[in-house]
């Protein structure tokens, strides 16, 4: 729990930056835990695909970045993967994962990216600030259900298995998949990822290519079998 006084101050700050695609919830996140004298909670920055988060995360240095899984232009992984050097020094960018996805694959991805932690949006804003904190102080955090996943996959010296089909997928034709499996229709997936239906259908097209498979009801039953959805 954030540390407050008799008075109800919060005695602790931190600086954070919210990434997430959904305007609304983002304005939600901002309202349950920006309130900076009663939590110690204070927005410095918002961010709705990868590119912009990388200029706001670049330009304002939080302590910590509350990061959606899946973005326009690459994905949690993506900002991950370009903030590495940010991760590390005396003052550490560290980043936590808030997604409503509690697959696997996604807590895995990110988590080998370098975030500290991964909860879920059914998180209480108290819980998130707890958890804001113990990103800071450099704990690990994750929702109950999702520790497993990182023990199971961290457990041994070997490598995991390897999905070899899906690891012929670009990151943009795994979030097409992922889309698809939950049964988006090709427009709202052009919304989401701020690309043309068009787009969508090359990339649908790939996917059943390289997956050998021959329409969306079968993409799928693959996506489900892999706890991708």
């Amino acid at each position: 729990m954030t540390e407050e006084s008799g008075t109800g101050a919060a005695t602790r700050h931190v600086r954070v930056v919210l990434v997430d695609d959904h305007r609304m919830f983002r304005t939600g996140v901002q309202a349950e835990i920006g309130d900076t004298a009663r939590t110690g909670v204070e927005v410095v920055g918002e961010a709705a695909d990868v590119d912009q988060a990388i200029t706001v995360i670049t330009a304002t240095r939080p302590e910590v970045v509350l990061l959606d899984v899946h973005l326009p232009g690459g994905g949690g992984v993506e900002v991950l993967r370009r903030c590495a050097p940010l991760m590390t020094g005396e003052q550490p960018v560290r980043f936590l994962a808030l997604s409503v996805s509690d697959a696997a694959e996604d807590v895995i991805g990110v988590i080998r990216g370098g975030a500290r932690g991964y909860v879920t949006k059914t998180i209480t804003g108290t819980d998130l600030v707890d958890s804001v904190f113990r990103v800071q102080d450099g704990d690990a955090v994750f929702s109950p259900r999702l520790a497993g996943f990182v023990l199971d996959a961290f457990a041994s010296t070997d490598a995991p298995p390897v999905d070899e089909d899906l690891d012929r997928l670009t990151q943009r034709e795994r979030e097409v998949l992922r889309l698809i499996a939950r049964g988006y229709a090709y427009k709202e997936i052009a919304k989401q990822l701020f690309i043309s239906v068009k787009t969508v259908e090359s990339h649908v097209s790939a996917v059943l290519r390289k997956l050998q498979l021959s329409n969306r009801h079968e993409l799928t039953r693959w996506a489900t079998a892999r706890r991708l959805v």
